[in-house]
């Protein structure tokens, strides 16, 4: 967005104004004109017309090429420039500053009122990553008239501090001169978070991955080599750490693909009915076949769900999660309740489904960040990928999901679904 420059001032001064009548006579009414002193009526061009404020005139891409209005350089929109979350920074033709918004003084940390009045280059004495003056390689007022601004890129404020710049040149015609230069500031803290975040998970998946694919190459190059001196047993025990290691290396590109998909917000939901009970009882069959104790859980599926629509395989990946979570790092007995709620404030219908061990659940200082990524509750294995995936299928879905202290003492992870039936179906 950018901005007015002129003045009411100005802008009247620029408009043509009638001759001025003479003066009407005293008592009441002029007298009339001799024929040859009448004039014939001004064009609508000519005419006087009551002076107004200047308002901010548009050209064809939307810039405001007319005068503030009012305090804080808004653009009679509306909208004040103090309220935009970037840095903004417009310059005159001159090339000082007229515009400097609240968002701009806080990230170059240089008061508003110090900096307005001032020539572009001296205040924001902008430098690149190898030390040159970026106003004088630019040169926005007298560069190639083709030129309309500058990309985004990092650029160096007095001290060494980075911070993202941009550049508009607003021209009155296209090969004009420069009648603003409208500048974006942006600080670097979400780019770094960003990066940081993905050297992390290149980290983790270097690590998670070296360990599997190790193992699958020794064994794989020791029974090539030594085929046949090892028995039948000693063959298939290897095949099968061999098959579990691959097994592990396939679920780990799952996450990274579900990762990549919920970040970009392309995580595909295919519903159709789900019984959700049903799908609670396999996994906790398929833990007691894998040697759990049938003991170690209760199930509580209170009478009355709803229909759901869900994505069943997503649905098995929530509860695959949240289960091995509890196997894994909780105590004790490990109970699922499975009941009918509100999903949603206008009163949608939904499935509430809540996790709880008695272990010593989690520390109340680490509850906000569970569900990011790389976290982990104990150091017993794992990518710390799961929880930010499973918030990630949940919301998909239109759900929530909470974290919190179990009636025993345990951790405690409560998700909501809607019925989510299609739209078709209504």
């Amino acid at each position: 967005m950018t901005v007015g420059t002129g003045s009411p001032a100005q802008a009247r001064s620029a408009a043509p104004h009638a001759p001025e009548a003479p003066p009407a006579p005293a008592s009441g009414q002029p007298a009339p004109l001799p024929v040859s002193e009448q004039r014939a009526p001004l064009p609508v061009s000519e005419q006087s017309v009551p002076e107004q404020p200047a308002a901010p005139a548009y050209e064809g891409d939307g810039t405001a090429t007319g005068p503030a209005a009012g305090p804080g350089c808004t653009a009679g929109l509306g909208i004040d420039p103090d309220d935009l979350p970037d840095g903004l920074v417009v310059a005159d033709e001159t090339g000082r500053i007229v515009c400097f918004n609240a968002a701009a003084g806080r990230i170059t940390a240089v008061p508003a009122a110090a900096a307005l009045g001032r020539p572009l280059d001296e205040a924001l004495p902008l430098e690149d990553l190898k030390g040159s003056r970026w106003w004088a390689l630019t040169d926005p007022y007298g560069g190639l008239a083709t030129r309309s601004g500058q990309p985004e890129r990092n650029l160096l404020l007095p001290g060494g501090r980075e911070v993202l710049v941009s550049a508009r040149y607003v021209r009155a015609r296209p090969g004009g001169p420069v009648r603003r230069v409208v500048v974006s500031l942006r600080g670097t803290e979400a780019r770094r978070r960003t990066e940081r975040s993905h050297a992390e998970l290149i980290a983790t998946v270097a690590h998670e991955l070296r360990s599997p694919l190790t193992s699958v190459k020794g064994f794989t190059a020791t029974l090539l080599d030594k085929w046949e001196r090892f028995t039948d047993d000693q063959k298939r025990l290897m095949l099968e750490t061999v098959d579990a290691d691959a097994g592990r290396i396939k679920r780990l590109i799952a996450e990274l693909l579900d990762i990549s998909r919920i970040d970009s917000g392309r995580l595909e939901v295919r519903r159709q009915p789900v019984d959700i009970a049903a799908a609670v009882g396999r996994h906790v069959h398929a833990h007691t076949t894998g040697g759990q104790s049938p003991d170690r859980f209760f199930v509580r599926v209170r009478p009355g769900l709803p229909e759901l629509w869900a994505d069943p395989d997503k649905i098995d990946q929530i509860l695959g999660n949240l289960l091995e979570n509890a196997v894994r790092h909780g105590e004790g007995t490990v109970t699922i309740e499975v009941a009918p709620t509100t999903a949603t404030s206008d009163g949608e219908k939904g499935t509430e489904v809540t996790v709880s061990d008695e272990g010593p659940g989690i520390p109340e200082e680490s509850m906000g960040r569970v569900f990011t990524r790389f976290w982990r509750g104990s150091k017993r294995g794992g990518t710390g990928l799961g929880l930010y995936i499973v918030k990630g299928v949940v919301e998909a879905h239109g759900g929530t999901i909470t974290v919190g202290r179990g009636p025993r003492g345990g951790a405690e992870f409560r998700f909501i679904l809607p019925v989510g039936t299609p739209a078709h179906l209504l």
